[in-house]
Parts: structure tokens; sequence; C-alpha cells
């Protein structure tokens, strides 16, 4: 992983999850592109420049916030970009060559019982690019351990196991492979190719509605330092992820969620 992007929101969360963004990304010696997104809709004889105002003020906000971490040796580039959100960060993503976003779970939103803003998760839903979700607070720390959890390891993409080895590989991760077989289980849903059994360490075979239900029976046992998942149409999250905000008696984790493109 050599790009990252972090989208940054008004959260009290902001400045921890900044570090944590550069912690990581040092030690992948990547460089770290740190952007706020605004739009402007302006009435007709509007005589404010509101657009210029904005752009300022979002990004002395930026510079302000990036004064106040351990920058480390991290090359830190700091842009305001306008736009609807998810086709701007599209955009950025495309431009930079992101290979993976880093979200915090809520970037504007103050209430205690949300875990995934409306922001976060309309940026995990509906963007093609890796995420990892870092819990709020939370101090960088090598990951010793991943659970990931699938319904069907048929990969069909290029590279998209790329940041999950990217990890396993720096950190000399213990990968443990869930395997969720649901009432739509195919023959070939558990073939694994090479590329994903190079990476594992141990399987888990499980039954459940969901890959979601089963990620819930087995966390506890495995206690991870890290969960990956797939973003499918249909598949982890997708129910609650439908209004893009996720409530913490749905879902709740204190570990980082990696979120990896579609596999087919």
């Amino acid at each position: 992983m050599k790009n990252i992007l972090v989208p940054v929101g008004s959260s009290k969360n902001a400045l921890s999850h900044l570090q944590y963004a550069v912690d990581f990304a040092e030690e992948f010696n990547a460089n770290l592109f740190v952007v706020q997104v605004y739009n402007v809709f302006t009435k007709a004889g509007t005589l404010v420049k509101v657009d210029e105002i904005i752009k300022r003020e979002s990004l002395q906000f930026l510079n302000n916030l990036v004064s106040k971490i351990d920058p480390k040796n991290v090359n830190i580039t700091v842009k305001v970009l306008k736009g609807s959100l998810i086709d701007t960060l599209d955009l950025a993503c495309k431009a930079a060559d992101i290979d993976l976003v880093l979200l915090e779970p809520r970037t504007n939103s103050i209430k205690d019982e949300v875990y995934l803003g409306k922001t976060s998760g309309k940026i995990v839903k509906q963007m093609d690019v890796p995420a990892l979700i870092v819990p709020e607070g939370f101090a960088f720390t090598p990951p010793l351990s991943i659970l990931m959890a699938l319904k069907s390891a048929v990969i069909k993409k290029d590279n998209v196991l790329k940041p999950l080895k990217a990890i396993k590989q720096k950190f000399n991760v213990d990968l443990d492979l869930l395997l969720v077989k649901t009432a739509f289980h195919k023959a070939d849903d558990f073939i694994l190719k090479p590329e994903l059994l190079e990476v594992v360490n141990n399987i888990t075979k499980t039954e459940n509605a969901t890959t979601f239900q089963g990620v819930l029976e087995h966390f506890q046992s495995h206690k991870p330092d890290m969960l990956c998942v797939v973003r499918r149409k249909r598949g982890f999250f997708a129910k609650k992820w439908e209004n893009n905000t996720i409530l913490k008696k749905d879902f709740y984790v204190k570990i980082p969620v990696l979120v990896l493109s579609g596999l087919k």
C-alpha cells in the first residue's frame, strides 16, 4: 500500500483518527492524503462568496489538525475538494491511485448509539475502494490476528486481496478464515483458490442465516485484532447499510474492520 486517503469530518475523534492514519501509513512507507469534501448550494444574487469562505476555513481546519499530530516521516498532502461526497472521493481515489481509505465510524454524528454514521456508511457502501474502519480513540498497534468472514470464497477480481495481503505480510498476522454456509450456498463457494489459501492460517466452517450472524457467533472465540469482511451488493451488513447508518445495538466491535471490495 503506497497511497492512503483519510476523509476528515468535524467529529471530536478527528485528531485521534488522523494520528492513527499517520502511524499506520508509516508502517507501509505510504503517502497520506487528508481531505475534506464540501458542497455549496447558493441562491441567485448571493453577494457573499460562500464558496471561497468554506474552502478557506476547511483548509485552515485541516492544516490546524495536522499541526497537532506527530507526522513522523509520513508524506502528508492536505486537500479541500468541492462536489458531491462519493463522486468527489471516487475521483480523488483514481487521481491519487489510492490503495485504502481510512475511516472513522462517525465523521459528524454525535449520537452515542451510532456505530457507523451516515457519511462513513455511505463511503463504505457506495465506494469500490477498500476501507479500514478504525474505532474512535483507537491507538495504532500492529495486528496479530485477523478474522475474515466469507459466505463465498469465489474470487474473480484482480488484486482484491491486496490490502489484506499487505497487512498480513507486514505484521506476520495469523489469518483465520470463517466460511459461513447460508441458505444460498453453492457447491463451489468453499473452494479456495491458491491466492487465498496462501494467506490463510486456519479455516472454520459454520452454518448461519447470514455472514453477519456467523461473525456474531464466532467473534468471541477467535478474539481477533482486526475483522475483515467483503463488500457485496447483498452481502455483509447489506440490510444494515441500506440507510447508511448502523447502530451500536446492531453491530459494534472495538477493533478495526477492513472492508474489501467485492471479490466477484
